[in-house]
């Protein structure tokens, strides 16, 4: 798989509905309140008087009926197309290097931004969505813009967390989580040594897209970023987080704190086969929404309700976490616009996210969905209850989430990223030293940067 990371991340996902079935009906699912200005239709080749549209995403469809609910508000059938992600990105390279029809909305990840916005295949947003009005209420929404482009609408909410097993931390007589790396390495080998761990800390280091992401979390925790506001390397310097960043990775693997098997362990493996089986006591790189749709299924856990998330902890305090969302945008040869910009408001405003992720019950339930991408949905949801720890993960959303470049994802980022993990792997075998990393990472994002 090109990108197992998020490939991952569809597939332990399960969203908050384990815990949120249990949820009392706040509110319906009908109504809006989308802050989308009304759709100008300019752009793009679509008829508003076509009775149709064809979405294409790597979701499962969500209940018939809140979508026949959909088309009973404005007439538009949806012909809704849930395509595996790595096929999806095939296909929408496929359709929009010919210029040919596939799908009137579909899916813009984080991480194709960038190659999006250079490439015209998806449509600006800018004029039917208000980025300005939005932007409170949706954390994530600078990471699908480039160029002040809006590339896509966030339709979900996943960011990186850290998650502990506080019932290994209090055994080992720590009920006050360390908000600092160094109270938290200090902190994880007290824990190893109470709970008979030679290695309590999870971080993948398989070359894959989980480990590229981890970086920028753990870069991002230090209190910077990989790349400059230019798309130039930002982590050259011994003093940069960056640099700071992967030294500490790598000499958390090489000390023993992390597995020595996690040199070949991807993100999800590393989630079901240690910390959810309570190998590990933590996890560094987590994905939000890991506690229900993970750790708290009896099925295949034994930590249920024993993992809780916590504020990642930075260089001096609290540190950043960087967000991995969907989204969704219109194709440019897309055949019904203005059916698309209605259905996009209909399914990110605030009622619609809050029950994909099980406000209302099982039923409404978007298989697989993580989070809302709105805080007000969070509001509902934390309203009706605290149900597997929303009010953390709003908080932490709030405060700490951000996108993993100031200018958004690259239109290289597929090439970067390849570099970034191979790197980062060999650093952690001893195939190379950190200083070696680090040039050949920055040297390949100055000849990506070269070529355009």
């Amino acid at each position: 798989m090109r990108y197992p990371g998020i490939v991952s991340k569809r597939a332990a996902a399960v969203a908050l509905s384990a815990g949120l079935v249990t949820l009392a009906a706040a509110c319906g699912s009908s109504g809006g309140s989308s802050t989308a200005a009304s759709s100008s239709t300019s752009s793009g080749g679509g008829s508003s008087s076509s009775s149709s549209i064809t979405v294409a995403v790597a979701y499962p469809a969500p209940p018939a009926a809140l979508l026949d609910q959909f088309t009973k508000q404005t007439g538009i059938k949806v012909n809704w197309v849930n395509i595996g992600w790595d096929n999806l990105q095939t296909k929408i390279a496929a359709a929009m290097s010919a210029n040919t029809y596939f799908a009137d909305v579909a899916d813009v990840d984080w991480s194709k931004v960038g190659e999006y916005q250079k490439t015209g295949w998806f449509e600006p947003l800018n004029q039917d969505f208000s980025v300005a009005s939005l932007e409170p209420d949706m954390p994530q929404l600078k990471t699908f813009i480039s160029n002040g482009q809006l590339v896509g609408m966030p339709f979900d909410s996943s960011f990186l967390v850290t998650t502990v097993n506080k019932k290994d931390f209090a055994k080992a007589g720590i009920t006050t989580m360390p908000t600092t790396l160094t109270a938290f390495t200090a902190d994880l080998k007290k824990v190893g040594k109470a709970n008979g761990m030679s290695s309590p800390l999870d971080i993948q280091f398989a070359t894959a897209e989980g480990l590229s992401t981890c970086w920028y979390q753990m870069t991002a925790a230090f209190g910077g970023s990989v790349l400059t506001t230019q798309d130039t390397p930002a982590f050259t310097s011994p003093s940069s987080p960056g640099y700071k960043a992967m030294t500490w990775m790598v000499d958390a693997y090489k000390s023993g704190l992390v597995p020595a098997g996690n040199i070949n362990t991807t993100d999800y493996q590393g989630f079901t086969t240690e910390m959810a089986k309570n190998r590990v006591a933590a996890a560094m790189c987590d994905y939000s929404g890991t506690v229900a749709s993970i750790y708290n299924v009896p099925s295949s856990s034994s930590v249920v309700n024993d993992v809780e998330y916590i504020p990642t902890p930075g260089a001096t305090g609290a540190g950043g976490n960087v967000a991995n969302p969907d989204g969704i945008g219109i194709p440019k040869t897309a055949k019904n616009v203005a059916g698309a910009v209605k259905f996009i408001q209909w399914f990110t405003q605030t009622e619609e996210q809050a029950d994909w992720a099980g406000l209302n019950g099982a039923s409404d339930v978007v298989s697989t969905f993580p989070l809302p991408a709105r805080l007000t949905s969070f509001n509902l949801m934390i309203k009706a209850g605290d149900i597997e720890q929303a009010a953390p993960l709003d908080a932490i959303l709030k405060a700490h989430a951000q996108p993993p470049f100031p200018n958004g994802a690259p239109p290289w980022y597929t090439q970067f990223s390849a570099a970034v993990q191979t790197n980062i792997h060999e650093a952690a075998a001893g195939q190379e030293t950190i200083p070696q990393a680090v040039s050949a990472i920055a040297a390949q994002v100055s000849q990506l940067s070269a070529a355009g």
